[in-house]
């Protein structure tokens, strides 16, 4: 029952993805947490966002800005993986308060983030992928608050959908690595990761 739960979840959170570009972590992330537990659930929506977005990135392929990709992930990909080793040094309580905080926060910022009229370059984006990707590796559904740094960049519709999802690819699939280099991940982990991606590519 409770998988059935992540399937559906899954996919309405992966049509809703593929429309705007984000928020299926949002959807998942809750039931995750309550199922396997706040520190195996992040490596989990890791898997699944990996795979949600290499589906994207097939989808769109020939819209991706892969300058910005390459600003964007140089700094993301080890921020991803400090963020990745500092949930696994945190206790447990703290992974759990870090969770909440971060969703309750996401909110006000976001609206914030929406009425600025920033126009960021692609050095705009290196800074913004060392942070990113930090709070990736450490809470994973960072797609709301990366959302809008993309549009100022300029990028819309496709282009957005794409370049985001591109960017995103390395970062995630580093925090994999890194939690199964430390033996974090176990085998129904990651199978679980893969029971909540397919239903994301699916939609």
């Amino acid at each position: 029952m409770a998988y059935t739960l992540v399937l559906l979840l899954g996919l309405a959170a992966g049509t809703l993805g593929g429309i705007v570009g984000f928020g299926s972590s949002i959807m998942l992330m809750p039931a995750l947490v309550l199922m396997f537990g706040p520190r195996q659930a992040v490596p989990i929506m890791a898997i699944a966002s990996l795979m949600a977005n290499v589906s994207r990135v097939a989808a769109w392929w020939r819209e991706v800005d892969w300058r910005t990709v390459a600003a964007y992930s140089a700094t993301a990909v080890p921020g991803a993986a400090l963020g990745a080793r500092t949930l696994l040094a945190l206790p447990m309580g703290w992974v759990e308060g870090l969770l909440g905080l971060f969703f309750v926060a996401m909110v006000p910022v976001r609206r914030w983030m929406q009425r600025q009229h920033w126009q960021l370059h692609r050095g705009h984006m290196a800074a913004v992928g060392a942070v990113i990707g930090f709070l990736t590796g450490v809470v994973v559904s960072t797609g709301p608050l990366n959302t809008p740094f993309f549009l100022m960049h300029g990028l819309v519709r496709g282009p957005f959908l794409a370049t985001e999802a591109m960017s995103s690819v390395p970062v995630y699939l580093g925090v994999v690595l890194l939690v199964m280099r430390f033996r974090t991940l176990a085998g129904p982990s990651i199978h679980a990761g893969l029971r909540g991606g397919a239903p994301l590519q699916a939609a």
